[in-house]
C-alpha cells in the first residue's frame, strides 16, 4: 500500500512476543482503514516467526494474534477478531479443519487461508468444506500469499494449483457409500469399528493423536455422519468393514 494513500488512521498497541501468552516488548503501529488484521495459527514457532517477518513488509496487515493449536485458535479469534486468519492443518489438540469449521461457526466474517504442506485429495476437500476460502501449500511466493490475503478479505476463494488439482481429481471419479476413504483412513475406520480410542489407534499405527483426529473427522464427512457411533454403524450397513 502507498504510504501517501489517504485514509483514516488509528494507532494501534501491538504486544511483539515469541510465543503466545508470553509477554514482549511493546511497539506502536499505524493502521488505516485499508488495514488486514491477521491472526497466523501454526504449531511450528520458527513458521509463525517467518510469517511475522512477510506480514512486516506490507504495511497494510497488521498482525493481531497467534496460537500454536486449533484449540486456542478459538480463543485468540474471539479476543482479537481478525479479518483473516493463516491456518496450519496438522496440529496438536485440535487440527486447522476443526478449528476452521468452529470458527466460521462462531465469526462468520473471519476468512481462513489454509497454510500447509499437505496436498492431499481428502485434506484439501475437508479445509474447504469447512469453510475456508483459500487453500495454499507454505512453498507459496510471498507476493501469491499477500494476494491470497488480500483476496480473503473480499471474499474471493483462492487455491493452489495443487489443491485445485485435487478438487477436479474428486470431482472426476466420485464415489458413494464411502468407497473414496483413503488406505489411512480405511485403517482407521477398521480400529474404530473394534472399539478403540483415539490414543489407542494413534499408538496401533504409529501416528500422532492429532493426525488420528484429522481422519476421524475426515471419516465422518466422507460417511455423511454426526458422530463416531454413526460412522461404525454406516460402515457395517455398508459393509466398508466387517465387525
Amino acid at each position: 500500500m502507498d504510504i501517501h494513500q489517504k485514509g483514516k488512521q488509528v494507532i494501534m498497541r501491538k504486544r511483539e512476543s515469541d510465543s503466545l501468552g508470553n509477554a514482549g516488548s511493546e511497539s506502536f503501529v499505524v493502521a488505516t482503514s485499508k488495514s488486514i488484521r491477521i491472526m497466523l495459527v501454526d504449531d511450528h514457532r520458527v513458521v509463525r516467526s517467518g510469517l511475522r517477518a512477510f506480514l512486516s513488509v506490507f504495511e497494510e496487515f497488521i498482525l493481531v494474534g497467534e496460537a500454536a493449536n486449533g484449540r486456542e485458535a478459538l480463543a485468540v479469534c474471539l479476543a482479537c477478531k481478525p479479518d483473516v486468519i493463516l491456518m496450519d492443518l496438522q496440529m496438536p489438540e485440535m487440527n486447522g479443519a476443526e478449528a476452521t469449521r468452529e470458527i466460521r461457526r462462531l465469526c462468520p466474517h473471519v476468512q481462513v487461508v489454509v497454510l500447509t504442506s499437505f496436498r492431499e485429495e481428502a485434506m484439501v476437500e475437508e479445509a474447504l468444506k469447512a469453510g475456508a476460502i483459500g487453500y495454499l501449500l507454505k512453498d507459496v511466493t510471498a507476493d501469491e500469499l499477500a494476494d491470497a490475503i488480500r483476496a480473503a478479505m473480499a471474499g474471493k476463494p483462492t487455491l493452489s494449483p495443487e489443491a485445485t488439482q485435487a478438487l477436479i481429481n474428486v470431482s472426476m471419479h466420485p464415489t458413494l457409500d464411502g468407497r473414496d476413504l483413503t488406505a489411512r483412513e480405511m485403517d482407521v475406520l477398521h480400529l474404530m469399528v473394534a472399539g478403540d480410542s483415539n490414543p489407542e489407534i494413534a499408538k496401533k499405527l504409529v501416528i500422532s493423536l492429532s493426525t488420528v483426529k484429522f481422519h476421524v473427522s475426515s471419516i465422518l464427512s466422507k460417511l455423511s455422519a454426526e458422530s463416531r457411533t454413526e460412522a461404525v454403524s454406516t460402515a457395517l450397513t455398508q459393509k466398508l468393514v466387517h465387525g
